[in-house]
């Protein structure tokens, strides 16, 4: 599948290569990740969802596995922050330009700090969001690490 959104755009304006997949997105799944690993035919190991957060009130973005929980705790820290909450969907979507289920830490409307969980760099490559419910991309680690500026840290809880 071709497809453009901000989020290829930005890719491809960074000289990055990716691929595309596209699945049928349930929107009443309670585990959209997991859904889409299964439908891809990925380990949830590889199958990273996008976080939005308020870190001190200032947004964040956090990218961590879909089988994972986010620690606030960690995510604060790497923020150099001391709490971290999750977002109003409705912000979230205002602020990235995306809709909730289809949120990609990449080509978001304003760009605000990331941060990739440490596991990801384990694999070989990995599978992000893409801008559309049902649409990913499929990238290097440390090709998303550059292409958003992330700082890499642990971020799941234990």
């Amino acid at each position: 599948m071709t497809a453009s959104t901000q989020a290829t755009r930005a890719l491809t304006g960074a000289g990055i290569t990716f691929g595309t997949y596209a699945y049928a997105y349930s929107k009443g799944s309670e585990r959209i990740g997991e859904q889409a690993a299964a439908a891809l035919g990925r380990p949830p190991e590889q199958v990273f969802k996008t976080l939005m957060l308020e870190v001190d009130g200032e947004p964040r973005c956090v990218v961590v596995p879909v089988a994972a929980s986010v620690s606030m705790k960690r995510a604060a820290a790497v923020f150099c922050g001391k709490s971290a909450r999750m977002m109003e969907p409705a912000k979230a979507e205002r602020l990235t330009g995306y809709v909730v289920g289809g949120i990609s830490p990449l080509g978001q409307k304003r760009r605000v700090p990331v941060a990739l969980d440490d596991s990801a760099m384990k694999q070989a490559e990995i599978v992000v969001n893409g801008g559309r419910r049902g649409f990913m991309i499929a990238l290097g680690p440390e090709d998303l690490r550059r292409a958003t500026g992330a700082e890499v840290a642990r971020l799941t809880a234990d």
